[in-house]
């Protein structure tokens, strides 16, 4: 399927090329588990890729294009609709404007777009899903129908009233049209289509040219499988007009592949890494009564806290096509998974992603002596109040406690004999050296907690004062 005039041969190249690093019995082991995924779920095909160190180090794919073993084979240059993953990329670039200073995320963002019936809803809440807005258009199924523009779009929620099902900022509530707004917020800041500012500041510099907004080139039919018969129905495909934002874009397993690489802190140019790990802080919970939390949406991404371990990416669905981008945060190890069917396929991007982590675990770096002599006199015991805290340097941070339980927390340094904390409940807050007459150090204050080398020192300015008789 292609509305691209050029043929296949003329296509672009993909943005990431393969690096086959994986050891042989691992790469036989994840076809393994695809294969077995593709008849396990009767997808008529699949695509998948694992990514680490900023590249693609495995990848595969099963079935053919037409789903019924005769047609062209699908491989990982084929193209497929990503769904809902668009919303990253428009995610990122709203988080440009905000950096470039265009706008601020608690702005409103009636005030950038005016006349959008979303009423407060300010722009921060829009990319967490946190607006209260709709879910869907309150026309036809848009994701199977022709797309009319934003003024459309706009006008047609007026009587919703104003599309909230929600208070804005009580809750999680997934919206589509939230993003269709955001598209037009671009839209309107560069004076040009979405996808224009996408391509240009997002896809280029990165290499992605097989990430379009239609099929070109080597693309899957999208199909919906019988539930129950092994019979297929094509599904329509269509420009969505202004709801394009919330899930237009198709691509290809080596194209989002180095999304994955992106999301893994490999962002080139495009964007600082700072603002990309604000993106991935939790702002909105996935709350289902009865169940953990293991699911939170930050700025744009999907964030899941499994077990402890932390994991950024998006699903994607619509007619025809399931996708999924996931990557673990601290590793950067991420995988892509794309199929053309409209539902059924399981879990197995993560499943991919565990069984290469197991296969293929990281070497530890070596050790090596790298911490600051000029901070010793810090480290040691303290306490606050009764409790006992260990402060150790560790590379360039001072770390009190143990961070990720209590209030243990790392610290960074932010000029002399000053600290600014980096994990749980001092994140940001500051901490002060004090210090004696005769310089060495009194005390640690810690957002106004005296920290203490014996359990209320007397001498070291404790508030409220420390009972003149002492421990009894």
């Amino acid at each position: 399927m292609s509305t691209d005039p050029r043929s296949d041969a003329d296509a672009p190249a993909a943005a990431a090329t393969i690096d086959q690093t994986v050891d042989p019995a691992t790469a036989r082991h994840l076809h393994h588990l695809l294969a077995t995924e593709q008849r396990r779920s009767r997808l008529p095909s699949v695509a998948a890729g694992i990514v680490r160190d900023g590249g693609l180090v495995w990848c595969d794919a099963i079935g053919t294009l037409d789903g019924r073993g005769a047609g062209e084979a699908a491989d990982t240059d084929t193209q497929y609709r990503m769904g809902s993953i668009t919303k990253t990329f428009v995610a990122v670039a709203v988080m440009q404007l905000r950096d470039a200073g265009r706008l601020d995320l608690l702005d409103r963002f009636e005030d950038h777009v005016t006349g959008s019936q979303l009423g407060g809803a300010t722009i921060a809440q829009l990319l967490s899903h946190g607006a209260g807005l709709q879910a869907e258009t309150n026309g036809p199924w848009w994701e199977r129908t022709p797309g009319g523009d934003w003024e459309a779009l706009a006008g047609s929620l007026a009587g919703s009233p104003v599309g909230q099902r929600f208070r804005a900022g009580r809750r999680f509530h997934y919206t589509n049209v939230g993003y269709a707004a955001l598209g037009e917020l671009v839209a309107r800041a560069h004076g040009s289509d979405w996808f224009q500012v996408v391509r240009r500041d997002l896809l280029e510099p990165l290499g992605m040219s097989r990430t379009t907004t239609r099929p070109t080139g080597r693309a899957a039919q999208g199909l919906a499988v019988h539930p129950f018969a092994d019979v297929l129905l094509p599904e329509p495909e269509h420009d969505a007009g202004a709801m394009a934002p919330a899930g237009q874009l198709w691509s290809t397993v080596r194209d989002l592949s180095r999304w994955a690489a992106f999301a893994g802190g490999d962002t080139g140019d495009v964007l600082s890494g700072d603002t990309l790990a604000e993106m991935y802080e939790p702002h909105t919970v996935a709350d289902s009564p009865g169940q953990p939390w293991t699911t939170a949406h930050g700025l744009g991404w999907q964030v899941w806290n499994l077990d402890g371990t932390r994991y950024v990416g998006h699903g994607g669905s619509m007619p025809g096509f399931l996708a999924g981008l996931r990557v673990e945060v601290e590793s950067g190890d991420g995988v892509v998974v794309l199929s053309n069917t409209t539902s059924g396929m399981g879990l197995v991007g993560p499943e991919l992603l565990k069984a290469f982590v197991e296969r293929e675990p990281r070497t530890p770096e070596p050790w090596h002596a790298a911490g600051d002599p000029s901070a010793l006199e810090l480290v040691g015991t303290w306490h606050w109040g009764p409790s006992v805290s260990t402060a150790r340097i560790v590379g360039d941070h001072l770390v009190l406690g143990d961070p990720g339980q209590a209030r243990g927390s790392r610290f960074a340094a932010a000029g002399h004999d000053a600290w600014v904390g980096l994990d749980g409940y001092y994140t940001g807050e500051p901490l002060r050296v004090v210090r004696a007459a005769d310089g060495t150090p009194s005390h640690l204050d810690l957002a106004s907690f005296r920290f203490t080398r014996t359990p209320y020192d007397p001498a070291a300015d404790v508030p409220g004062g420390v009972d003149e008789n002492g421990w009894r």
